[in-house]
């Protein structure tokens, strides 16, 4: 076993994730092929495989027993794939749609998407305020991607009845969550532990009030 497979078993058993060894595969090979595309296209920071390893799949990975209950998401800004690819590589049951303008990065995530055979997965290049689905999804996701009066404001329409926003955040983010718009609540946050990552992380679930 490589030293990249070996720091994503041990990341996984520390976050009690039991994935077989196909998942695991597909999840190194998307992280190879982040790290391929990123010395041309600059899609991440990140440059060397263990800190890809904690700060991007571990990171994304961290959610999975938060959001068991999805089954069909977008994931808005969704940059190189974070978490969203991740989410539809260990979750083939759950619909996930990208939303990413950069055209770029829509190639990579495209790219990713025929390699890893992600049927479940689904690419839109296009201005989350101009991305209008078929039917609005149960619930909306972000990673960095804008605040959370932002991320709500923006994303409105796309989000079912009774569904919810989730959202990724480092430390707890008190002034975003006091400038949420009229009409949204917070639901529930729940602080994440990523393995090898020395910093707070926090998952957000809002709602219409």
């Amino acid at each position: 076993m490589s030293a990249t497979a070996q720091r994503l078993a041990a990341g996984l058993e520390k976050l009690g994730l039991d994935l077989d060894a196909g998942t695991r595969e597909r999840l190194l090979a998307y992280g190879a092929l982040l790290m391929k595309w990123n010395r041309v296209y600059n899609l991440t920071a990140i440059r060397d495989e263990a800190s890809m390893i904690d700060l991007h799949l571990l990171d994304s990975l961290s959610i999975l027993p938060h959001v068991a209950d999805v089954t069909r998401v977008a994931d808005i800004g969704a940059g190189g794939g974070l978490p969203g690819i991740p989410l539809a590589i260990c979750r083939p049951d759950c619909e996930v749609a990208l939303v990413e303008t950069v055209g770029k990065k829509t190639s990579f995530l495209l790219q990713a998407k025929a390699e890893l055979k992600l049927a479940n997965l689904s690419v839109h290049n296009i201005r989350v305020e101009q991305f209008q689905p078929a039917e609005p999804f149960p619930a909306v996701s972000s990673r960095a991607f804008a605040s959370l009066a932002d991320f709500v404001s923006l994303t409105g329409h796309l989000l079912a009845p009774g569904g919810r926003w989730i959202a990724m955040k480092g430390q707890y983010p008190d002034d975003e969550l006091a400038a949420l718009p009229a009409g949204c609540k917070l639901l529930e946050s729940r602080r994440l532990q990523v393995p090898g990552v020395d910093a707070e992380r926090h998952l957000l679930f809002i709602s219409r009030t």
